[in-house]
């Protein structure tokens, strides 16, 4: 398996918030992000990762879950999903938590692995994610 890491920054593109009757502060919210992948690893250096997520908030802070997508110049993509926690202090919202790869195209496809993630707002609509973890493609599998 390869290792890898890399950091992302998005801007939130869609967010609808819902705020629940059953408890006080109690959202839950839907979000699109889109933004540049960085990365010394030359496969993810140019992607352009698109995610949707969920958030189940109380008081700013409880889970997140959704689904990804990184679009290259050439047209081969990989994606996946993710889980973790968004935690709210003190005015700074971060979110902390895990990926995995669920399929690709190209020399993406097969591929598997999954790493974590470590993020935090810069602005209300604004999100640095920093990202480490393994990967292994189809091919190299073959190979091995």
């Amino acid at each position: 398996m390869g290792r890898i890491s890399g950091t992302f920054s998005g801007r939130v593109k869609v967010q609808t918030v819902f705020a629940l009757p059953d408890a006080e502060n109690h959202d839950l919210s839907v979000a699109e992000v889109s933004g540049p992948q960085k990365s010394s690893d030359p496969l993810w250096s140019d992607a352009r990762i698109t995610y949707w997520g969920t958030a189940d908030l109380i008081a700013g802070s409880g889970p997140q879950r959704g689904y990804w997508i990184n679009r290259r110049p050439s047209g081969e993509t990989d994606w996946g999903t993710y889980e973790g926690r968004i935690t709210t202090s003190g005015g700074q919202v971060t979110m902390e938590g895990t990926y995995k790869w669920t399929g690709g195209t190209g020399k993406f496809k097969g591929i598997s692995g999954g790493g974590k993630y470590l993020g935090h707002f810069t602005s209300p609509v604004e999100v640095v994610n920093d990202w480490d973890g393994e990967y292994e493609l189809a091919q190299a599998k073959a190979a091995g």
